[in-house]
């Protein structure tokens, strides 16, 4: 199995007006080897159940990665040159490092927005 890129959308800093509040802007980072993923039908129903939400894709993050996923905006290119949209929600699933034998440790659930 290998995983592929995703854009991961952050909402950073990126300066302060006149009167010293914050600005925030989104930056586009990307991440490699994520696994993206068909949710099972306990996962729908839990999500539904818990969220009022439909997940329509689960990532599987690879260790080490260090981003903030919770309700965050993810995209990717698929194959026939069309991009999928998806943000995330919910806290992320996630396991101990050292006890996983996959180059992954989390998984996130998404829902499609576009």
């Amino acid at each position: 199995m290998k995983g592929i890129t995703v854009i991961l959308t952050e909402t950073v800093q990126t300066g302060t007006d006149a009167f010293g509040a914050p600005i925030f802007g989104e930056v586009d980072t990307p991440v490699k080897n994520v696994l993206v993923g068909e949710p099972s039908t306990d996962d729908v129903t839990n999500s539904l159940s818990l969220y009022g939400k439909k997940i329509t894709f689960m990532l599987g993050i690879p260790k080490g990665d260090t981003h903030i996923w919770k309700d965050k905006k993810v995209r990717w290119n698929l194959p026939n040159g069309q991009t999928m949209k998806v943000k995330t929600f919910g806290f992320p699933i996630t396991g101990i490092e050292a006890n996983i034998p996959t180059p992954w440790h989390m998984k996130v659930r998404c829902e499609a927005y576009e």
